[in-house]
């Protein structure tokens, strides 16, 4: 009896071990459909690679002049010495240190001012629009984006010399309310995609809508706050006309208005006025290179609703 039992035994292990053991196949042409999915467009290829040369040709432009002599400056070729000392004496006619420090100031200043207010506006916005106000104010920012700035320019100008914020404080400012139109478009989206169950759990225990927001939808926000900061950040460093109108204090110049006192003053010695706008791009160009997964992460979730 015990015999007939150990043989039946291993017949059933013998008979299940194949099904066990067995690899599981792969649909026949399932390789084959990938990389047919998967084809690259080469039309928009080579389109793609005959815009990137809008860049890539000044770029390299900039590089080779800024390293050659006056006399070889407006050519495309290579220097035939290498003028590294142009981007010493750029340091110093320009005084990079000081105007680099004010550009530095300004940025950091205006992307800490601009999260910290117009994030909280875009949450009132966003959590409130089935209101006539809100979705009033959410039009009317987004409508900012489509005045061209030449318009209200000198109106602000001479506003904000009559308030007497003709000064660091009044371009903080102005970066700070200009920029809530793309701010508010950038991250409505995104607000309206968390769940207001998380909020009302929080109401039930107490929280506030302060504590609400800061607590929960600021730290949700990561990557946009992210993109904003960095779109920010790219637009104080690089602006050129709102410093030019606002600021009266010589000393209080940014990096783009040094450069345009530099270029007047040494029209001829364009390698050194290269040589400077090479080293005014660099802060920036670094950022973005590390940065710019947060911006496009950012912008794909803002457009989610």
């Amino acid at each position: 009896m015990s015999n007939a039992a150990s043989l039946n035994i291993s017949q059933s292990q013998g008979a299940s071990s194949p099904v066990a053991t067995a690899p599981t196949a792969t649909p026949q042409g399932t390789t084959g459909q990938f990389r047919k999915d998967h084809k690259v467009n080469w039309w928009l290829t080579a389109v793609v690679a005959v815009l990137s040369l809008t860049i890539l040709v000044p770029l390299y432009f900039t590089v080779v002049t800024a390293l050659k002599t006056p006399a070889e400056a407006g050519t495309f070729g290579l220097p035939t010495s290498w003028q590294w000392h142009n981007f010493a004496d750029a340091w110093t006619q320009v005084n990079y240190p000081k105007a680099a420090l004010n550009s530095a100031i300004i940025t950091v200043v205006s992307v800490v001012l601009t999260l910290l207010t117009n994030t909280f506006v875009a949450y009132a916005v966003a959590r409130n629009m089935d209101k006539r106000f809100f979705r009033f104010l959410y039009y009317f920012f987004l409508a900012m984006m489509f005045v061209p700035f030449t318009v209200i320019m000198l109106p602000i100008a001479k506003q904000m010399g009559a308030l007497h914020l003709d000064n660091l404080v009044g371009l903080f400012l102005l970066y700070m309310i200009l920029g809530v139109g793309s701010n508010l478009f950038i991250a409505i989206g995104f607000i309206r995609s968390i769940p207001e169950s998380l909020e009302e759990a929080a109401r039930i225990d107490g929280a506030s809508t302060w504590s609400i927001f800061w607590k929960i939808i600021f730290p949700l926000m990561g990557p946009i706050n992210a993109t904003i900061a960095i779109l920010t950040a790219l637009w104080a460093w690089n602006d050129f006309l709102l410093p030019l109108i606002i600021l009266t204090d010589r000393s209080a110049q940014t990096l783009p208005l040094a450069q345009y006192g530099f270029q007047n003053q040494f029209t001829s010695n364009y390698p050194m006025a290269f040589a400077s706008y090479l080293m005014a791009m660099a802060p920036v160009l670094i950022v973005y290179v590390f940065a710019q997964k947060w911006v496009i992460s950012g912008v794909m979730s803002g457009a989610v609703k």
